[in-house]
């Protein structure tokens, strides 16, 4: 039971009673009398917190069974009133490692009524946290009191890579592939047979099928002529490699660069099963940490979410020359080999240069790096009078310099190149992947 605000402003009140009462009916009699008047308000303050009691509301939680970290998750808290009105004021014991965005939830409910409360948590990490029970507080009906108990609702919860940005994901590639949004595609591109057409104007009339043409002329001689559709071809082989090591410990907008890169690993894996393509995944540090070999097939998502949730990034050198080989003992056929890591200068990328040199021609080698957007601001903040923030420019650019130099040199060895600041990577780096279907450039 705690005293609400009334019953601190009744005691108070009390000081001006004594001092009254002393003027009239002397100090004994004012002791007397504010005594008496205090054991009243406590009394009542009792009686009215007991009261509750009999008539609590009842309050249930629903968390969405697999949290997304880096994104806010939205928790519903459901209250369901008695005989009476309520006054309530709820504390939900989240994980202290979330952010939070309404420590307190407060509601006036009506009698036999239910209402929805909610409130969004911000995990900033992966990985099983403990949830502890509901505090309640429930103010009496006469305002003088709140009856305080706990709902019993421990449980654990797993918070997962960013399951929200792939549930997105999905429906626009699903929107896309049914038709509901037109995409521009010429004539043509692509290596497998999809449909025959009625010819348009701008078609290609080198992909005009003229035994089918010459068929439908024998039996109407008002139709156009017939387009062979060419759609990229399928059940390909993507091999993503996703660094854990020291570099991917450092944290960009809250989230580890390792979990930016996670969340576009599946994302890239999303995509590519979608396009009928096999998908494999590694996570590699000083070893080959974790090996899932490509296979084809939306249950295969499910699979690599459980396989690489748990995995966290380390405080080791990476290997880049033994997660290549690791991939060339693996995969034989060509493939399209994407790297998901972070770059330095020149003299750090050394092994990353040689190991991905003896991936060309054979495969398609495609490095992708995650740039801080911080320090792209710091790069382009005009300079000041300020000594201390015109290095901290200086340095900004030496470090975006040197980052383009590896990229450059990267490319003239025949590897595709992507980066972008980390908090984008996931879009950009799957609009990448769609580009080369549609090129047929595996």
């Amino acid at each position: 039971m705690v005293p609400s605000i009334r019953v601190y402003l009744l005691l108070v009140a009390a000081i001006a009673i004594a001092a009254c009462s002393t003027v009239w009916f002397g100090v004994i009699a004012s002791i007397i009398i504010t005594l008496l008047f205090d054991a009243a308000v406590v009394t009542l303050m009792v009686i009215d917190g007991l009261g509750v009691r009999g008539d609590r509301v009842r309050v249930v939680r629903e968390l969405l069974p697999r949290m997304s970290a880096g994104r806010d998750n939205l928790v519903l808290v459901r209250v369901t009133s008695g005989k009476t009105k309520a006054v309530v004021a709820i504390c939900d014991r989240y994980p202290s490692e979330f952010g939070v965005s309404q420590a307190v939830l407060r509601a006036k409910i009506a009698a036999h009524s239910s209402q929805e409360l909610t409130y969004t948590v911000f995990p900033s990490r992966r990985g099983e946290f403990a949830w502890g029970d509901i505090q309640v507080r429930q103010l009496g009906a006469w305002g003088l009191a709140w009856d305080d108990w706990n709902v019993p609702q421990s449980l654990k919860v797993w918070v997962y890579p960013d399951l929200m940005g792939l549930r997105a994901l999905s429906v626009r590639l699903t929107v896309q592939s049914s038709g509901s949004i037109r995409q521009f595609r010429p004539s043509g591109i692509g290596t497998e047979f999809s449909e025959l057409r009625n010819y348009r104007t701008g078609d290609d009339w080198r992909w005009i099928d003229w035994k089918a043409t010459a068929r439908r002329l024998g039996v109407s001689h008002n139709t156009p002529p017939l387009v062979r559709v060419l759609e990229p071809e399928q059940e390909q082989t993507l091999v993503i490699l996703l660094d854990r090591g020291r570099l991917m410990t450092a944290k960009v907008n809250n989230l580890q660069r390792f979990d930016w890169g996670l969340n576009a690993t599946l994302a890239l894996a999303l995509a590519a099963l979608h396009r009928g393509d096999r998908v494999g995944v590694g996570v590699f540090d000083r070893q080959m940490h974790a090996w899932i070999a490509p296979e084809r097939g939306q249950q295969h998502l499910g699979s690599l979410i459980d396989r690489l949730a748990p995995v966290q990034p380390v405080l080791l050198e990476s290997d880049y020359l033994g997660a290549v080989t690791h991939v060339l003992q693996q995969q034989s056929r060509r493939a399209l080999i994407v790297l998901i890591t972070d770059i330095i200068d020149t003299t750090a990328s050394c092994e990353l240069l040689a190991a991905f040199s003896r991936l060309t021609p054979r495969y398609l080698p495609f490095v992708v790096t995650l740039r801080d957007p911080q320090v792209d601001f710091l790069a382009h903040t005009p300079a000041s009078a300020d000594i201390s923030a015109a290095y901290i420019r200086a340095v900004a650019l030496d470090l975006l310099a040197q980052r383009q130099l590896v990229f450059t040199q990267l490319q003239q060895k025949g590897v595709l190149v992507l980066d972008a600041p980390a908090n984008q990577i996931s879009e950009q780096l799957v609009e990448k992947y769609l580009q080369l279907k549609v090129r047929c450039q595996l």
